[in-house]
């Protein structure tokens, strides 16, 4: 038999961290709520949250990157939502972003959830941020619980 190594959800030892972008308020306000419910439902005290605000998804990679490699968190959560406009905006965008927190996350071992949303429209960002697809900024607290525990084990 295989030895198993996976991590655990009920595991809040630690402190996290949650960058979440302003724009786009209205949905983001959403993911961080879900979010700061989850951890909170899962034992994380409100004293062991950063919760840093910056202007965009643009912005969040060099946030999570400087938060990950001071050491002091076990965890990044990453939200924001770009909802396509007129122009292909979005996609570039979303792609920087993406790559950004992957590298981030690989170079520093830090685990770096990626809550952003990538949607066509205004209704998708409203459905994955409470609505019936669920709440991404929730799933990513579940995640980076489950990833924080892992990588103890893994120390």
């Amino acid at each position: 038999m295989p030895n198993i190594i996976q991590g655990q959800i009920d595991s809040a030892a630690g402190r996290f961290a949650i960058v979440v972008s302003r724009y786009n308020e209205s949905i983001t306000s959403k993911l961080l709520e879900g979010a700061l419910q989850t951890f909170g439902s899962h034992g994380v005290a409100d004293e062991s949250i950063d919760v840093v605000h910056v202007p965009g998804a643009w912005e969040l990679s060099v946030v999570a990157a400087r938060l990950a490699r001071r050491g002091e968190h076990v965890a990044v959560v990453c939200l924001g939502a770009v909802i396509r406009g007129e122009t292909t905006h979005d996609r570039y965008i979303n792609r920087a972003v993406s790559t950004a927190l992957a590298q981030v996350s690989v170079e520093t071992e830090v685990p770096v959830l990626f809550g952003l949303l990538t949607c066509e429209t205004l209704e998708q960002a409203i459905h994955r941020s409470g609505g019936k697809a669920g709440n991404k900024g929730a799933e990513c607290a579940l995640a980076a619980l489950e990833m924080a525990d892992l990588m103890r084990k893994l120390a």
